[in-house]
């Protein structure tokens, strides 16, 4: 069963506990990541384009873009899941279709089957010029497992 929700919207509590988790990647915090949309088993992440996430040619990184990739298809599961749950990669393959280059990249992660342990996700990353034309750079598919939340003392 794939999960189409994108006219839906996300619970504040839901939301906010995305926005907290992702507050505590070091490594998006580090790229200068940001959530730009949450919605039920959905999320995008936007990567600015700057010279300490590119490589030698000047296109934003393989490493970054996937990056962005993961985490837009980890927190996309999170959004389906409740408070007691949390999510871990078990493995991705991403293809990348075009050199990342753009004024910024967008990571659309996507659920494409909710379940009890294992959960899929579809990936897409686009560069988006200024002015809004977008073109897609890479895309792939992620498996996640849910794990319980830590429990705070």
């Amino acid at each position: 069963m794939s999960v189409h929700a994108d006219q839906e919207r996300t619970s504040p509590a839901t939301e906010a506990r995305i926005r907290d988790s992702f507050g505590r990647q070091g490594l998006m915090r580090h790229l200068g990541a940001r959530i730009t949309e949450i919605t039920p088993g959905r999320v995008h992440i936007v990567l600015p384009n700057r010279p300490e996430v590119t490589q030698q040619h000047g296109y934003v990184h393989a490493g970054a873009t996937s990056a962005i990739a993961d985490s837009a298809g980890g927190y996309a599961a999170l959004t389906l899941f409740d408070e007691d749950s949390e999510v871990l990669t078990v493995e991705y393959k991403i293809n990348l279709l075009a050199p990342a280059a753009g004024d910024h990249l967008e990571a659309v992660g996507r659920v494409l089957k909710s379940g009890r342990t294992l959960t899929v996700c579809g990936l897409e990353v686009f560069g988006v010029q200024e002015g809004g034309r977008r073109k897609l750079v890479a895309n792939g598919q992620q498996t996640l497992i849910r794990v319980d939340a830590p429990r705070t003392p």
